[in-house]
């Protein structure tokens, strides 16, 4: 029987995938009063579970990439109210960004993508400003005395992305949804008003005119040992040699990430050889004193892209809604996330078809 709008009772969503995104969207939910059940296949169908965690709007700023910059420049406002909501000050694992680069060429490098940010946000020179190689070593006394110089994003921080999940999972369970450990393989099977498919790369079997590709990553989690030097208290981005390096704190150690490119064969979910070694030697070039800490993981994970690069936030039909083609940027932008979602939930059912989610906000065909 179908469920009208005006029927008084709170509406049934089914959220299929247990990630950042799916989580994200299904407390928004179940915080504006619907019965919420998240449809959750386990760790190894998370994007998020190989992360960083970096809520990093300015650090994502690329030629040619204008309307994500805006995108996450939003997603990064809304951030606060979400570590509010889920009231665990230890989800939050650093405050602010530190950019440096090996050499001349590497800061050239970063010195364009910090004009671009300055060129498209006018308020991003309060907070992403140069620094040189003193005020670098002040900072962060642990980096390399050989790098050149860089720059400091204030309050472009990070979130423990595994802390992430089990907040959000026990948030959502406060507030009176439901996560089933079930992967779900027929929309039509569900016993829900309203469906939003929220599972990454698996959303091309649910919904096959939703168009993604993977990308492949790798990340290494080290743990300090008693004689291991602190680390960093801020994210470290650096540009040595032409790649790209970051290293993350967390309460027992640093995530060192990250690589990325298109995978060989989508079934493997393990890291290559040729991206442990480059990120190793990289960490190691930019923070001497890892050799003392222990390698507990090395990992990788697909991330599910769009042809854009852009999120794919639209509805399918009057009762299933889409949220994924996040990339590398699905930790970041999650809270907007769920606030398009939400909006598309709210509105007519015949709104939002074939749209997909826009640096304002708003929609493009």
């Amino acid at each position: 029987m179908t469920v009208h709008r005006s029927d008084p009772r709170p509406r049934a969503l089914a959220v299929i995938g247990g990630g950042v995104i799916g989580l994200t969207c299904a407390l928004a939910a179940a915080d504006a009063g619907r019965r919420v059940c998240v449809y959750d296949a386990g760790p190894h169908a998370r994007a998020a579970w190989v992360a960083a965690g970096m809520l990093g709007s300015l650090g994502e700023g690329h030629p040619g990439e204008d309307e994500l910059l805006a995108l996450s420049v939003d997603s990064v406002r809304r951030w606060p109210d979400l570590l509010a909501r889920l009231g665990d000050p230890a989800v939050s694992a650093a405050a602010d960004s530190l950019f440096v680069a090996g050499s001349s060429t590497d800061a050239e490098h970063l010195s364009t993508l910090a004009e671009f940010v300055w060129a498209r946000q006018p308020r991003a020179h309060d907070d992403l400003r140069p620094v040189g190689i003193a005020e670098i070593r002040r900072m962060e006394p642990g980096l390399s005395s050989r790098m050149h110089s860089g720059y400091l994003a204030v309050g472009e921080g990070a979130v423990d992305n595994r802390r992430l999940i089990d907040r959000l999972r026990a948030a959502l369970l406060d507030a009176g949804g439901e996560v089933v450990e079930q992967r779900v393989d027929d929309l039509g099977a569900l016993a829900a008003d309203d469906v939003l498919v929220a599972a990454g790369l698996g959303t091309r079997s649910l919904v096959p005119d939703v168009r993604l590709h993977a990308a492949k990553g790798e990340i290494l989690r080290l743990r300090r040992t008693r004689w291991s030097v602190p680390p960093p208290s801020r994210v470290i981005r650096a540009r040595l040699h032409g790649r790209s390096v970051y290293l993350v704190p967390r309460d027992d150690g640093i995530v060192v990430g990250a690589t990325q490119y298109e995978p060989f064969d989508e079934a493997s979910a393990l890291p290559e050889v040729g991206g442990v070694a480059d990120l190793l030697a990289d960490a190691l070039e930019l923070m001497p004193g890892l050799r003392t800490y222990e390698l507990t993981e090395a990992g990788a994970g697909l991330r599910p892209c769009s042809a854009d690069g852009l999120p794919i936030i639209r509805r399918v039909d009057e009762r299933v809604v889409v949220a994924t083609g996040h990339g590398r940027n699905g930790i970041l932008l999650a809270p907007y996330t769920a606030d398009r979602v939400m909006t598309l939930l709210d509105g007519p059912a015949e709104a939002g078809r074939d749209e997909v989610a826009t640096s304002t906000g708003g929609v493009k065909r």
